[in-house]
């Protein structure tokens, strides 16, 4: 069920921001909207782990007093932001949604950069969002964990791992929020749940003080229901940081500046993948991509059909490296606390144990050809536009703990994370069931700019990123 947004809910970032320089909201109007929904919805939705709801209203009360003064303001000044549980945040536990974090891990870290950079950008982070355990498997019912439900449809997934994000953002318990994407983390999640996910590309924002994954394959970035509101939070993200040895010290643009709502002089490469959904196609699927793909022609873009370079072995190297990079961050742990796992998670990270090192460099090796075809495609467009899927959130009932990848057939994210790529998710329609259908905008190495100004012109011509799922209108059980 899709609904126009209710007076209740929370207005977009950067309308959020808007009104409150001009004095229509305060920033304790926002957090308290932003609380109580989390109040009425979240024991069904299963967004957070931890709730810091007295220190969001004391830094919503700091804003209301700054903006009253007319002190100057951060870009993020008042706004309530969700934080996944694998960044370190000093104000509570990091526990990467595992019996097996040591929780002085993140004490010993205090704040991670991504957090120092949105505290002193003015964001009020109002608590740390659900995860699939260590940013990766599948909902695990038998752990003392919340399970993580889709906005939508509260009997199907919110998607992983970026899980408490993305529903959180939807169901309007925060105005964005930030996830990690290792193989779609940020972009499923965003999907699944109709709103608009950034992976940035790899090193353009420092990951240190965040649970690892993979190691070469980890990007942090925004989620949020538009790619204005991304190119805001983008803004107060990036940039280098010493403290992370993969962080890239290449310029920063300006992301807001960027959106002009015009494609003209635009050449946007289209393969719609359909060879590769061997999970099958949605029956509303190709009519509403198709549709996306013309509105961005009609925004000014010369739309010409491309192939996507080496598809499969891309996304072969994706499971590879990942495999082989987090067993080699578990081992030992399992090896000594087997059962503390979930049972999806273990079934995962043990099969980075059949990934020899020969496997490892040969993958590595093919990931630097595949790297080199892509700058090659992107010498001759500018941006290239894909189906992030081709079905809706999977139901809950039907997730096979044995198989926690078996979601990913007609998901095409893993593609992009061994290219480093930035790459746009951004919502196109609701499938035959009801649930968001998304389409994906990439671009060369740091050309975010490039890839939020064509998600902004796609959004200023459509509606599906403003909707609202029936829980946020009720605020429980539709």
């Amino acid at each position: 069920m899709t609904t126009a947004a209710p007076a209740t809910t929370l207005p977009t970032l950067t309308s959020a921001a808007q009104a409150l320089r001009r004095g229509e909201i305060t920033a304790t109007e926002l957090v308290e909207r932003a609380l109580a929904t989390a109040d009425s919805a979240d024991a069904e939705i299963g967004v957070y782990l931890t709730r810091f709801d007295d220190h969001a209203r004391a830094a919503a009360a700091r804003a209301d007093e700054k903006i009253a003064a007319g002190l100057p303001l951060g870009p993020l000044e008042g706004i309530p932001l969700g934080v996944k549980d694998i960044l370190a945040h000093s104000r509570g536990p990091t526990t990467a949604q595992s019996l097996v974090l040591d929780p002085a891990w993140g004490a010993g870290i205090g704040d991670c950069a991504v957090v120092r950079r949105l505290e002193q950008a003015g964001a009020i982070v109002t608590g740390k969002t659900t995860t699939m355990e260590f940013a990766i498997g599948a909902p695990d019912p038998d752990k003392p964990f919340p399970v993580p439900r889709n906005a939508w449809d509260t009997t199907r997934w919110a998607g992983g791992s970026s899980s408490g994000s993305g529903s959180g953002v939807a169901a309007g318990m925060f105005c964005a929020a930030i996830g990690t994407d290792t193989a779609g983390s940020i972009r499923i999640p965003a999907a699944f749940n109709g709103i608009t996910g950034l992976k940035p590309t790899f090193g353009r924002v420092p990951k240190s003080g965040v649970v690892p994954l993979g190691y070469t394959l980890d990007h942090i970035g925004p989620m949020a229901r538009s790619a204005a509101d991304c190119a805001v939070v983008l803004a107060a993200l990036a940039g280098y940081d010493a403290t992370d040895p993969y962080s890239a010290t290449a310029a920063i643009d300006d992301y807001p500046g960027a959106l002009t709502g015009d494609l003209h002089g635009v050449t946007i490469g289209v393969d719609d993948l359909d060879r590769y959904a061997g999970g099958g196609i949605d029956p509303a699927q190709p009519a509403l991509f198709t549709a996306a793909v013309d509105t961005l022609r009609a925004a000014g873009a010369t739309v010409v059909p491309v192939e996507l370079p080496m598809y499969q072995e891309l996304t072969a190297i994706d499971i590879v490296v990942m495999l082989a990079e987090a067993h080699a961050y578990h081992r030992e742990d399992l090896r000594t606390r087997w059962t503390d796992y979930g049972r999806p998670t273990r079934i995962i990270l043990a099969g980075g144990a059949g990934v020899g090192g020969s496997d490892y460099v040969q993958a590595q090796r093919v990931r630097r050809i595949a790297q080199q075809r892509m700058t090659e495609l992107l010498g001759t467009v500018d941006l290239v536009v894909t189906p992030t899927g081709h079905l809706g959130a999977p139901a809950l009932a039907e997730m096979d703990p044995l198989d926690p990848l078996g979601v990913l057939p007609s998901l095409h994210t893993p593609y992009w994370n061994p290219l480093g790529n930035p790459t746009l998710a951004v919502p196109i329609g609701l499938s035959a069931a009801g649930t968001p259908l998304s389409m994906s905008i990439s671009g060369a190495h740091f050309a975010e700019a490039a890839v939020l100004r064509a998600g902004d012109a796609f959004q200023r011509r459509t509606d599906h990123h403003t909707r609202y799922p029936g829980i946020a209108r009720t605020g429980g059980n539709r």
